[in-house]
Formats: C-alpha cells, structure tokens, sequence
C-alpha cells in the first residue's frame, strides 16, 4: 500500500487526534502516540495514506513516499539514538523504513554513494534496505530521534543489520532507546 510519512516541526506546542501519529516533547524527551498536546517545542510524525494525498502536506519538513505490504501487520517506533564522539554505525541496514531528525551535534550519513552531514535540526529518510553508514562528530556528542515503520515481528527487537557479519561484533557505542511501539490499525 501506499502511503506518506511526514515530518513536522512545532516551535510553540502542537495538539493533534487520534491516528498514526507520533509526537516527540523536544523539552520532556518523551513521545506519545495518536493524540496528544504538548505545550512546548515538539516533532510530530504521521502516516498518511497515499490515496488521501493531492498535495505534499503544508508545512511539512520532511516528507517521503513508502510501500508497505499489506499481507503484513506492521509497527509505528520512535526510538532515540545517541552517539558519543568520534563514534561509527558501520554499514548497515533496517527492516522498514524511516525519518530521522538530529537532535544536536553532527552526523555524516553515508549512502546510495553520498555522503551528507547533518546538523541540529537536520531530517534525513532511510528506506531501509538500503545500507548506510553513520559517523558523528569528532568532538561533540550527537543524537536523533526517528520514527520508523516496521514489520510487526521486529517488535521489541534491535533494527540494525551490519552488512558485514565482522561488525556485529565489535561492541556499539551508539545507544539506542525506545520511546513507544505501536501496531498500525
């Protein structure tokens, strides 16, 4: 199925409805799915079906086409990622697909044969399969949060797939926390 999944940026609070939808507090560093009020700086993401769109969404930031198939039931996460410096996630991939927004510091995302470095406030999509590899900063520490939509059977499972099974073994310094799962009706 079709459908969009799009980023928005609410500098002074957002209140959304129900839906798949999830909400990211900047300030609290929590997030909350379908319907929620926060009075401060917070991210919001939303899946939207390909059918109801004519228009890219107004005031979007970040805005990207995906296929999900239907014979499946999927997973709407919102997980956080921070990184210390100078730290890499080797080239890897993930099961679904996703946005990511950099909280702060710097991070250089290698792939499809580019390299693009983001900054605070930057927002990037990975499809998934697609390998990437992620270098921060060499003096700060960096982190982002994202939304990705995944099959059901990874709930509660790590994403990350290394390309090279040698760097599974290498210890990660990168750290992950899930903020909320949840099945997309």
């Amino acid at each position: 199925m079709h459908f969009l999944l799009v980023l928005h940026e609410h500098p002074v609070g957002v209140t959304v409805g129900p839906g798949s939808r999830v909400v990211y507090d900047l300030v609290a560093d929590t997030a909350h799915f379908g319907g929620a009020t926060v009075a401060g700086p917070a991210l919001s993401w939303e899946l939207v079906s390909g059918a109801d769109v004519v228009d890219e969404p107004a005031g979007a930031a970040l805005v990207a086409a995906v296929e999900l198939d239907d014979a499946q039931q999927w997973l709407m996460r919102c997980d956080r990622v921070d990184f210390p410096p100078g730290a890499i996630a080797c080239r890897h991939t993930h099961p679904g697909p996703g946005i990511r927004r950099l909280l702060f510091g710097e991070l250089t995302i290698t792939t499809g044969g580019g390299a693009t470095t983001y900054r605070a406030g930057g927002a990037w999509f990975e499809s998934g399969p697609e390998p990437v590899h992620a270098e921060s900063s060499a003096t700060e520490e960096s982190a982002f949060v994202r939304v990705m939509l995944l099959p059901a059977e990874w709930a509660g499972r790590r994403t990350i797939r290394y390309t090279d099974p040698a760097y599974a073994d290498r210890p990660a310094r990168q750290r992950a926390r899930v903020f909320l799962e949840e099945p997309l009706a």
